[in-house]
């Protein structure tokens, strides 16, 4: 009957510690916010126009490739990575995957105007300015034009590797890749990405682990939300694109989830079968006693 009481005890305990104490540090520690976003309602966006791809190709060739390289579309880069990173601050992006990689209501807010687009207007101030100029004095049409290019030249496929390339590595590295995947270094040297971020941007390859699925997803889509005022801008990915950089940092940091998910089970078999045995050898020893 003793050991029944203390059983109870244990029970209430851990269920007041479940059910309360963890959820409330969680709530302190990890504040609800609201879900991904993926249709990009709040920028300023196509507003319904449908682009000419032909007529944007000519309006990006001629505005974007000075800055810009477009390697499938043979535009090569016109400095190496480090020349970009001292000229811009940050290594301007390949524009070859844009179009698959990003919403089109975001590429077009983008282009208008980069700093509000990727919410890191706070950054800018005191005469500094975004290293991409706006184009808001372009038509609407003119913009939704390039945005219809960008699309139409983007790759049917990507590998996860490959979208975490396009989409992250100007400015995150993987040190503790795996065999498979290796190491990655930022394009941006770390002199650069420092003084135009404010800190270096961490190392991702255990961010699937210190901060979770749930919790990337959502910093992805909007970092504002989690961490205010961060110097992480808004990246403005698909759905399809930001599943594909979490199942990358899963691949590279956690790659035995599954295996250790399936194990599970198993063990808790295990555990059952051993607590069967460990009562009946306590019930014949003090059987014997008495």
């Amino acid at each position: 009957m003793k050991e029944l009481k203390i059983l109870a005890v244990v029970v209430v305990l851990t269920l007041i510690t479940y059910w309360g104490v963890e959820p409330f540090a969680h709530s302190q520690m990890h504040p609800h916010v609201e879900e991904p976003e993926y249709s990009f309602k709040d920028v300023d966006g196509l507003n319904g126009l449908t682009g000419n791809a032909e007529a944007g190709a000519v309006l990006v060739q001629s505005n974007c490739t000075a800055c810009h390289s477009i390697e499938s579309q043979g535009f090569p880069k016109l400095m190496d990575d480090a020349s970009s990173a001292a000229a811009y601050g940050v290594v301007p992006p390949d524009l070859g995957t844009a179009g698959k990689l990003y919403n089109a209501d975001f590429l077009a807010a983008f282009i208008k105007d980069p700093a509000t687009a990727t919410k890191t207007s706070h950054k800018f101030v005191d005469g500094k300015i975004h290293p991409m100029p706006g184009y808001s004095w372009m038509q609407p049409q003119e913009i939704a034009d390039m945005v219809a290019y960008l699309q139409s030249i983007a790759p049917e496929e990507m590998t996860n590797k490959e979208v975490f390339t396009n989409a992250c590595q100007r400015c995150h590295s993987i040190k503790y890749g795996d065999m498979q995947n290796g190491t990655m270094t930022a394009f941006t040297p770390v002199e650069n990405i420092k003084s135009y971020m404010g800190k270096i941007p961490p190392d991702l390859s255990q961010y699937i682990r210190s901060r979770g699925a749930s919790y990337l997803h959502e910093f992805i889509n909007d970092p504002q939300k989690h961490l205010e005022g961060t110097a992480m801008p808004r990246v403005g990915l698909t759905q399809d694109a930001e599943e594909q950089v979490v199942a990358y940092m899963k691949e590279v940091g956690d790659s035995k989830a599954d295996e250790r998910a399936a194990l599970g089970p198993k063990f808790l078999i295990y555990l059952v079968i051993f607590a069967i045995f460990a009562w009946l050898w306590k019930v014949k020893q003090w059987r014997d006693m008495h």
